[in-house]
């Protein structure tokens, strides 16, 4: 029997894209896929849970977590500093589930150079303006980081070309389907299946 290893898929895009929305509309329906749930210092938003939504952290124990080599990637967003817990991921992956990070841009650059075998997805708005809408109907944000958020994601949807998909969220359905299209897709590219299968060959003493 092949034994296939989980891919890691990384979800990224500008603050206010729907990135949050879209995970959990895909998990309702994604069956091999383990969130993986990110650390922050920042506040937690009404109704978010810790070690549900993140793990939430003072900017002292997150320090602590970089010194000790404990995050695949880091980075802080906003004034605030967000991370993945590396083994965690390691160790889903090698069970043979896939790995689904929710993440800001800076950390997806940081994963995509530590870990490159990773598949990566940007999630972008319709246009600018219907994101300056999302993120005012949070009701949030302040004026000021409203427009900070804004001029961060004119930045970042310039980075684009460091993905590997690019899904438009217009609709969460719709998103939903295209990104569960993109995992089954994955799992039958021909270098991945193939690596499997010469592995499994390697072993084969018949």
């Amino acid at each position: 029997m092949i034994e296939e290893k989980g891919i890691l898929f990384v979800l990224s895009g500008p603050s206010g894209v729907g990135k949050g929305t879209v995970r959990k509309a895909l998990f309702e329906k994604a069956t091999n896929l383990q969130y993986s749930i990110s650390v922050t210092t920042r506040n937690p938003r009404e109704g978010e849970k810790d070690g549900v939504d993140y793990f939430f952290k003072t900017k002292e124990e997150f320090q602590n977590m970089i010194e000790q080599n404990q995050l695949l990637e880091w980075a802080e967003y906003v004034g605030n500093y967000y991370g993945t817990p590396k083994e965690y991921v390691q160790e889903t992956l090698d069970k043979g589930k896939d790995v689904f990070l929710e993440i800001e841009v800076q950390g997806a650059m940081k994963v995509k150079k530590n870990f490159p075998e990773g598949v990566f997805i940007f999630l972008i708005p319709p246009s600018l303006e219907e994101l300056k809408n999302r993120i005012i109907n949070r009701g949030t944000e302040t004026e000021e980081l409203v427009t900070n958020r804004l001029l961060a994601a004119r930045e970042e949807i310039e980075m684009m070309d460091a993905y590997d998909y690019v899904v438009v969220n217009d609709e969460v359905e719709k998103a939903v389907e295209k990104i569960l299209s993109i995992v089954q897709s994955e799992h039958c590219k021909r270098e991945r299946v193939a690596k499997q299968y010469k592995k499994a060959l390697e072993g084969d003493v018949t």
